[in-house]
C-alpha cells in the first residue's frame, strides 16, 4: 500500500513539472504502463524491489553501518532473526524490517530519476547527514499482524539539548517518524494532525532506546497511534506520546 501511493504520488509530482520542463516527458513512463508497485511486506523487501531507470538500489539507511554500538547491533540481529522463516516453510514471518531512504520519492519504482528531478537538494531530515553516527540512527521493524512496530535508536552527538542528553525536539522527531511509519502501513499516505507527548526522564547522548508504537484505533481518516520510548532493556520509561493522524489525497499533498 505504502510503495503503490508513493509511487502515484511521485508520477503525478513528476508530471506537474511537465509545464516548466517538458524535456522530461519521454523519460517517464506512464501511470498507466508503469505498474505500480504493491507493499509486500516481507524479509526480502529490500532486496527485489527493480529501479527500471537506474542499475542500481539506493542506499538503504536502515542497515549497520560502523557506528552501531554493541547494543544496537545486538538488538538488530534479534528482531532481524524474527523477520526470518522458520524452517523454510511457507508461511511469511509476524516481523518484517523497514527499509530506510534518505527521500520518500526513492521508495516509489523510478524513484532514483525522480529524486533527482523533483527537488534535487531535499533529503528526509532525519536522514540528511553524511557522517554515520552523528544524528538519528535507527531501524524500524513492522510486526503486521499486531499492527505495531518497533524501533531500535541511537542518538548522535549532534542531537543534543541538555548537556549530555538527547534534544526533546529529536525525540519527537523519532517518535513522529516511527509512528508515521506504522500509520502509512496501516492507512496509505498520511499526515500528523497532532502529536501529544510526555517526556518521564532524559535519554543520554549515545545510547539505544527503543520507540514502540501500536495502533489503537482507526475512525474513516483518523489513525491514533500509542508510542513509548523506552530503555533497550525495557526497564525504564524514557517517553509516552500519542499521535492523531489522517489520511491524506494525492491531491491534498500536492495542492490540487
Amino acid at each position: 500500500m505504502f510503495r503503490r501511493a508513493v509511487t502515484a504520488l511521485c508520477y503525478t509530482a513528476a508530471r506537474a513539472l511537465l509545464a516548466l520542463r517538458p524535456h522530461v516527458h519521454r523519460h517517464l513512463p506512464s501511470v498507466r504502463t508503469a505498474p505500480l508497485l504493491g507493499f509486500n511486506l516481507d524479509s526480502r523487501w529490500s532486496v527485489t524491489m527493480t529501479w527500471p531507470f537506474s542499475s542500481f538500489q539506493p542506499h538503504d539507511y536502515s542497515l549497520p553501518n560502523p557506528s552501531w554500538s554493541p547494543e544496537m547491533m545486538r538488538l538488530y540481529d534479534h528482531y532481524n532473526s524474527l523477520c526470518e522463516q522458520e524452517g523454510g516453510g511457507k508461511s511469511k514471518a509476524p516481523w518484517v524490517r523497514m527499509p530506510s531512504y534518505n527521500r520518500l520519492l526513492k521508495y516509489a519504482k523510478g524513484g532514483q530519476c525522480l529524486s533527482k528531478m523533483v527537488q534535487a537538494k531535499a533529503r528526509l531530515f532525519t536522514r540528511n547527514m553524511k557522517e554515520e553516527g552523528a544524528s538519528f540512527e535507527y531501524v524500524v521493524f513492522l510486526n503486521k499482524q499486531e499492527k505495531m512496530c518497533t524501533c531500535i535508536f541511537q542518538a548522535g552527538h549532534l542531537l543534543e539539548g541538555p548537556p549530555g542528553y538527547v534534544h526533546g525536539g529529536a525525540i519527537a522527531t523519532i517518535i513522529d517518524t516511527v509512528a508515521g511509519a506504522l500509520t502509512t502501513y496501516l492507512g496509505g499516505l498520511v499526515m500528523t494532525a497532532n502529536l501529544t507527548i510526555n517526556y518521564r526522564s532524559p535519554i543520554p547522548l549515545g545510547s539505544v532506546v527503543l520507540v514502540h508504537s501500536l495502533l489503537e484505533k482507526m475512525e474513516e481518516r483518523k489513525i491514533l497511534i500509542f508510542c513509548q520510548v523506552t530503555s533497550s532493556d525495557g526497564s525504564k520509561l524514557h517517553t509516552e506520546a500519542t499521535g492523531l493522524f489522517l489520511s491524506i489525497s494525492l491531491g491534498h499533498l500536492i495542492g490540487g
